[in-house]
């Protein structure tokens, strides 16, 4: 059975942990598979968004028990290079050309949370529940720090890195890591709804927005207006945005 599956539906690329017996668990090879989607999907210009999403119960319990003993006999050099892996998935998602949501159901925890706080942009069900327990394993959600801390304020970080709860999706909402909530019976169609969004917007204007988003975290505010004076000028010279305004003339 495919670990991970691949549809796509009006133009969005749908990814479906398929680990429903093991609470879709993180092993090696499921990373791969997500990488290897989204590599495949970079060279796909119809596509609008991507979803990645969980089947069964959960969306995703964290790494797998055998990924956790692993980590217990392997050499450092053996756990950096199993980080790495990880942390390239982290990376590739922000580094899509599309938007990337999660669509979380169920429990999100541990690795599985940290993939969701990698997403563009997260929905989740009333009944979804989140947390960060590595340290009660004496572990660390490192590359999801730098994410984490991103999206919330510093206190706010701590917390929830360092004391482990679980919290629910509306908390995750109220702090701002949840986008949105939809009804559990209705989350399938609330998320293709919700995705179906970046079809009816300039897919152009929208990577370039992503890009640009990103990449003023880590510079100066004078900094992030200069790239903001060339993002905006390359916008006006695409087909998206010249096809744009001949229709606002047209009106």
């Amino acid at each position: 059975m495919a670990e991970l599956l691949e549809t796509t539906r009006d133009s969005i690329r749908y990814l479906t942990l398929n680990r429903p017996e093991k609470r879709n668990a993180l092993n090696f090879e499921l990373i791969g598979e997500l990488k290897t989607a989204l590599r495949n999907a970079a060279g796909e210009p119809d596509l609008r968004a991507i979803v990645i999403n969980g089947a069964g119960k959960d969306f995703c319990s964290g790494a797998d028990l055998a990924s956790i003993q692993k980590i217990a006999s392997a050499s450092f050099e053996e756990n950096v290079e199993d980080a790495r892996h990880l942390a390239e998935l982290f990376e590739m998602i922000r580094n899509a050309r599309v938007p990337v949501i999660a669509a979380v159901h169920g429990l999100a925890l541990a690795g599985g949370c940290g993939l969701a706080t990698a997403c563009d942009l997260v929905i989740a069900t009333r009944s979804a529940r989140f947390g960060y327990p590595e340290v009660k394993i004496g572990f660390v959600p490192a590359m999801v720090a730098a994410i984490l801390r991103r999206n919330l304020g510093e206190k706010k970080s701590f917390e929830l890195l360092t004391q482990g709860f679980e919290f629910t999706a509306q908390e995750a909402n109220a702090i701002g890591l949840v986008n949105v909530i939809f009804d559990d019976e209705a989350f399938d169609v609330a998320t293709a709804e919700y995705a179906s969004v970046y079809t009816k917007v300039s897919g152009s204007a929208v990577a370039m927005t992503k890009r640009l988003l990103y990449d003023i975290d880590a510079i100066s505010y004078s900094d992030a207006i200069a790239l903001g004076i060339q993002t905006n000028a390359h916008a006006r010279m695409t087909e998206d945005c010249k096809k744009g305004i001949a229709r606002f003339f047209d009106k």
